[in-house]
């Protein structure tokens, strides 16, 4: 097939992402979008035989689902990851995890469905404008009316999503628009200069070269900009200790001399000088304000784009571009290392400090279960190239203070926007992206409520996965803040459900575990399955993850 030959929409847009690199399609049937389909697997020919299919298909039980593993396949891959749902419903049951996407920055295509062009305005199925709902949450929204065209601005989408700072890009597309063969037209995409400013960079270095209690941030964007070597090589330059965020987690490893995130709460307090690297000064960040209304500190903000420079606090410099042209032309500009050991070293042993202090709560022996016990037996279990999962709130925040990944693009959380059920179709994509390596996948019983009905996909795409879920019986997240405000609460409690039942139905394994000294083999048994096996472990409602006493 030549690039002049007349094919319909679907292929255009699978000839398109297959250029971008793109393996996987995740999708959730609808008819709008079966050339999309036709296309994926090679046509009824290559279906029938048995033959190679262009593209894998996953197809999942909710929409939602198949866009959460496909904005997945984007943060561990580092290219956009590709979802088609169908129109109406297809789509608004997917701008929860476009949005999320849209939060986090990650690289990602959506490709909807949409009645057809000879019959708008009359009340054909599923007919709904889409773009204006999406176009708050997406880097671009169209709609593409022109048979010829589809192909052009496919390319297009992957190449703006993936294109720093990257996001969702949605587009869809007439259902008769998409099934007539046309000769494409090809899109003609340039690269951007995402060189530094030198006058930004040597701002920056004049700042860092000042300070004598500097510490770093480094985020989800560090990683994926692919600047994770340049970024140990920066601190490792400079001396400067690190705390580190979202995908971020492992560019250093867990023994390395200058990771503090343990010592978060003393550096933010105690440094003159942060600097802020790849993640969003927000509400995670005390929205940048660090050190003491005495003395406050300043605040030095690295990005990969200028949109994403901080404006709404005082920033004592910034840089933005490719962050590892931004990391290394700063450490050449700065030049020596900085006389902080002592700085460093301070922060660095109350990190050993709190962590050895969490030894006690590891090996809790306590009945009913304490939640933290269960990451006491699955640490050691959890070898260095893991992918490790988190959906939910109080169990999760757990996972976040105990789990230091080994490595970099390890680590999949739903990120700042908040939105549960992100789990299996994270799982999903782990699974695909690294078919060697273990998935564990980790949940409260609050976010298994959301999406545990795709335990199915993934049963039936023969992806296994270890799942956890802390089962508290409750909103764990809400209800002890309730309390605290009002001293009782309500809309809090959960049954305490056997999900190890709903995986069985569905195909896959699992047991329910109420004794802390059952919890090491049941996760040996989750580990070594071969299917989604479901560890359901019953624990203490009573006990909430201890925000205020962490130091993180």
């Amino acid at each position: 097939m030549t690039d002049t030959e007349a094919t319909h929409g679907g292929q255009q847009a699978v000839d398109a992402a297959l250029a971008h690199g793109v393996t996987t399609m995740f999708t959730l049937s609808g008819a709008h979008v079966f050339p999309l389909y036709d296309a994926a697997v090679g046509g009824r020919q290559t279906v029938e035989s048995g033959g190679p299919a262009p593209m894998r298909l996953v197809d999942v039980r909710h929409e939602q689902t198949a866009v959460f593993a496909a904005e997945a396949m984007g943060k561990l891959t580092r290219s956009p990851g590709f979802a088609v749902v169908t129109a109406g419903p297809g789509v608004t049951n997917a701008v929860s995890a476009i949005t999320g996407a849209y939060v986090n920055g990650s690289p990602l295509v959506v490709i909807g469905g949409r009645a057809p062009d000879a019959r708008w305005g009359t009340g054909a199925l599923q007919e709904l404008d889409h773009p204006p709902l999406v176009e708050s949450v997406t880097k671009s929204a169209t709609t593409v009316h022109d048979a010829a065209s589809v192909r052009a601005a496919v390319d297009d989408a992957f190449t703006i999503a993936g294109a720093a700072h990257r996001g969702p890009v949605f587009l869809d597309v007439p259902m008769d628009v998409l099934f007539t063969p046309a000769a494409p037209t090809l899109g003609t995409s340039a690269a951007m200069d995402r060189s530094p400013d030198d006058g930004d960079i040597d701002s920056v270095a004049a700042v860092i070269r000042s300070a004598s209690r500097p510490v770093v941030v480094l985020g989800s964007d560090v990683w994926a900009d692919g600047a994770e070597n340049a970024a140990r090589a920066f601190v490792d330059a400079l001396g400067l200790p690190v705390i580190a965020n979202g995908m971020a987690r492992g560019v250093l490893p867990p023994d390395h001399p200058l990771l503090v995130t343990r010592a978060r709460s003393l550096a933010f307090k105690q440094a003159d000088l942060v600097i802020v690297a790849g993640t969003p000064l927000d509400f995670r960040l005390g929205y940048g304000v660090f050190g003491s209304p005495e003395s406050p500190a300043q605040v030095v903000h690295l990005a990969d784009s200028a949109s994403q420079v901080a404006t709404h606090t005082a920033l004592a410099a910034s840089a933005h571009g490719d962050l590892s042209r931004v990391f290394t032309a700063v450490a050449e500009a700065v030049s020596d290392p900085l006389a902080i050991s002592a700085w460093s070293d301070e922060l660095r042993s109350t990190a050993l400090a709190a962590i050895a202090a969490d030894a006690p709560m590891l090996a809790s022996d306590a009945d009913p279960i304490h939640p933290a016990r269960i990451y006491g037996e699955l640490l050691p279990r959890l070898s260095d190239d893991a992918v490790v999962i988190g959906d939910g709130g109080d169990f999760v925040s757990f996972a976040g203070r105990f789990i230091e990944p080994a490595t970099p693009g390890r680590w999949l959380d739903p990120g700042p926007y908040g939105c549960l059920g992100t789990g299996p179709g994270y799982a999903m994509a782990a699974r695909i992206a690294h078919p060697d390596s273990p998935v564990v996948l980790l949940m409260g019983d609050g976010a298994a409520g959301f999406s545990l009905m795709d335990i199915d996909s993934l049963v039936r795409q023969d992806l296994p996965v270890a799942i956890v879920v802390a089962n508290n019986s409750g909103w764990g997240l809400e209800r002890h803040p309730m309390r605290f405000l009002y001293g009782y609460d309500v809309a809090a409690d959960l049954a305490p459900t056997p999900y190890e039942d709903v995986v069985r139905a569905l195909g896959g394994a699992g047991e329910s575990v109420t004794k802390p000294t059952d919890i090491g083999a049941a996760l040996d048994r989750a580990l070594g399955a071969g299917v989604p096996y479901l560890v359901n472990v019953h624990t203490d409602p009573e006990i909430a993850y201890p925000r205020s006493t962490t130091g993180v």
